[in-house]
């Protein structure tokens, strides 16, 4: 009698890697990067809805590289949250809505003397 060693199928092995993608997906970082960028941007537009145009250009001439420092910053807390929430997309969208623009405020509100 012959030894035969039995060979997956091959739609077995299709499952098994489209399992593995799909897993991989969800808890990508790059959504939560994506996430932190955008949220950056919506943080930057605050400070001119709240105090207008003029004052806030006048005030971001002179300090632009605080809040140029606050993106990768952002696009970081927000694969933060994606690697700590792999799995809970809106948490992981309002622990970036709260924390992002709440740093942002805080750089905004130190460097204006609040």
């Amino acid at each position: 009698m012959q030894s035969v060693t039995p060979l997956p199928d091959s739609n077995t092995q299709a499952d098994y890697d489209e399992e593995e993608d799909a897993s991989f997906v969800s808890c990508s970082p790059l959504v939560g990067a994506l996430a932190g960028f955008c949220f950056y941007w919506l943080a930057f537009s605050l400070p001119f809805i709240v105090y207008g145009l003029n004052s806030t250009l006048l005030l971001m001439l002179y300090t632009w590289p605080f809040f140029l420092a606050l993106m990768p910053l952002s696009v970081l807390i927000g694969m933060l949250f994606r690697v700590l929430l792999p799995n809970h997309v809106v948490w992981m969208m309002v622990c970036c809505a709260v924390s992002i623009p709440g740093v942002f405020w805080l750089v905004f509100s130190l460097i204006t003397g609040w």
